[in-house]
């Protein structure tokens, strides 16, 4: 599949608005066809929202909950970007691709720490209540 980089990288190049949300659903469809954590995180998210209907958090809550859903989804967009680049620069081991690859998945895992103890907060209160 020919990819149109160069024309879209031409100076007064202006692309179509729809074909930029194409390219974006392009790269959203790849994640979620390939990357294990990806969705490893849309089940996770898919049983906090059950919980959250279940206990029928506020809406402050339902804020706090879908920022922390939609930052771990983008983080890990980023990390597979990052590691699809670095694949693309270098096919032999480097010190700084391997570097780059670990730094990249280490935000992953601090949100994914930070999303926890989020969910604990969050939901902590009501499991109690519920027992």
């Amino acid at each position: 599949m020919p990819m149109d980089s160069r024309d879209r990288n031409r100076k007064g190049y202006r692309g179509s608005f729809t074909s930029s949300f194409s390219y974006a659903f392009e790269g959203l469809r790849f994640v979620l066809r390939t990357e294990r954590n990806i969705k490893f995180h849309v089940f996770i998210a898919v049983v906090m929202i059950s919980m959250s209907l279940f206990f029928q958090i506020t809406k402050v809550e339902w804020l706090i909950l879908f920022l922390v859903i939609g930052g771990m989804f983008v983080i890990e967009i980023i990390n597979t970007a990052i590691e699809n680049v670095v694949d693309l620069v270098t096919e032999e081991f480097h010190p700084l691709a391997k570097t780059a690859k670990d730094v990249a998945a280490s935000a992953a895992l601090v949100f994914a720490c930070i999303s926890v103890i989020i969910g604990v907060i969050l939901f902590g209160p009501y499991i109690v209540a519920y027992l």
